[in-house]
């Protein structure tokens, strides 16, 4: 699929510390390479982000005790304990329970997810920064990145987490009316739809963090560029969004086996917040490298094409006087000021052997003359070549100003030595 992401190059977030370059090796091996060196920044930078989730953490937590007392004070298996046993009508009170539950605290949660943007915002910028340097990360660089990346995280963010709460919302409708014996078919079609939904919100979301965080735009490039990136190359999106989530998934996995679920505790403290931002920003600026750049390249030949003789003189002129330019800050040199003979086979002097006689010197003096003869003729036919002349005449400027320094002091002799003192 052919990408139209060029406008995302020259307008990297780079904090004017570097400048992007695609990786020199395997992607994937240079990413274990940042990571196994610098894993004391990958956990400072974890710690970080964590701090800022610690609210939405705190609203789970409330929420499992919320609903785990109001399970201990709702009569399930009452018994009055006169006569026979009497049971209230309980059937579905605990889907209700939990439906009311998640209503208010996975709406609290969208509002915590405004916090953990900022989290994710700084926690992303450094990663990036980190696979893009090779190690480098400060905590003012972390908060570099809220500034310039919070608004462009916050919004998917926030998308993507009420996503989420019509998903939790609409499952829990569906098990309340199948606890009541009421028709779930209709809930059952919301409920995939809104599972399918929220995947492809979340990936598109992912796209919106990662680009928002690599490259200054609007709002609208940013939608329509992250959608292109999307669509462009959706099995390794998903492929490498699933990958990102490992920690996720133990921690889903640890539900049922109690020393998983404590393994995905450690490592979320540990690194699991950086494991996540490392391997989606390493997979997306990848991308960047693969389809951004040559589109540049390609941009850039295609204007040379077009480029009239004058405007190819132009540009030739200008970058012998950038030449020039610099070479005067470095003194005027011999081997610099006028051409030089390039050395070919038939320009060689002829060496002579051990044993030699008058002819073989008659020889070797012809031909040096022949020599001196084509390096005069060349010196003579490139003279006036812009890089040389125009070396020529800075330093003849510079020269002439030293002549007139004063009439009264004493002239100075002008040679390649004292030329810049």
């Amino acid at each position: 699929m052919a990408f139209t992401v060029t406008n995302l190059e020259g307008n990297e977030i780079a904090d004017g510390e570097y400048t992007r370059t695609p990786a020199e090796g395997n992607r994937w091996g240079d990413t274990w390479s940042v990571f196994k060196r610098n894993f004391g920044k990958i956990v400072l930078n974890n710690l970080f982000v964590l701090l800022f989730f610690l609210p939405g953490i705190a609203v789970m937590i409330f929420r499992l005790m919320y609903v785990g007392g109001l399970g201990m004070q709702y009569p399930f298996n009452a018994n009055t304990g006169i006569g026979y046993p009497a049971y209230p009508g309980t059937q579905g009170m605990n889907e209700s329970i939990y439906l009311s539950a998640d209503l208010l605290f996975y709406g609290m949660l969208i509002i915590a997810g405004l916090i953990a943007s900022i989290g994710i915002a700084g926690g992303a910028y450094s990663v990036k920064k980190l696979l893009n340097t090779h190690g480098k990360f400060t905590v003012k660089g972390f908060f570099h990145g809220v500034k310039v990346g919070y608004l462009n995280v916050a919004p998917p963010v926030t998308l993507f987490m009420t996503f989420y709460f019509g998903c939790v919302i609409i499952g829990d409708w569906k098990d309340l009316n199948a606890a009541r014996d009421l028709p779930v078919a209709g809930a059952i079609t919301a409920y995939v739809f809104i599972i399918i939904a929220t995947v492809l919100v979340g990936l598109y979301c992912a796209w919106l963090i990662a680009t928002g965080i690599s490259y200054r735009q609007r709002v609208g490039q940013l939608l329509k560029n992250s959608f292109v990136l999307l669509i462009g190359s959706p099995i390794p999106t998903i492929f490498f969004a699933a990958l990102s989530l490992m920690p996720v998934w133990l921690f889903m996995i640890g539900l049922t086996v109690t020393l998983i679920k404590y393994l995905a505790f450690v490592i979320f403290i540990v690194f699991g917040f950086s494991y996540v931002l490392l391997v989606w920003m390493s997979y997306t600026q990848g991308v960047y490298d693969l389809y951004v750049t040559p589109n540049l390249k390609k941009a850039e030949e295609a204007a040379k094409a077009k480029r009239t003789p004058e405007q190819i003189a132009a540009e030739q002129a200008d970058e012998a006087k950038r030449i020039a330019g610099e070479l005067l800050a470095a003194g005027r040199s011999e081997l610099i000021c006028k051409p030089i003979l390039p050395i070919e086979s038939k320009t060689q002097v002829k060496a002579l052997s051990a044993t030699f006689t008058r002819s073989n010197l008659n020889e070797l003096s012809e031909n040096r003359k022949q020599l001196g003869e084509r390096i005069s003729a060349y010196e003579e036919e490139h003279k006036n070549d812009p890089a040389y002349k125009e070396y020529n005449a800075l330093f003849a400027d510079r020269e002439k100003a030293l002549q007139q320094g004063g009439k009264k002091s004493k002239k100075k002799k002008i040679s390649a030595d004292n030329l810049l003192r």
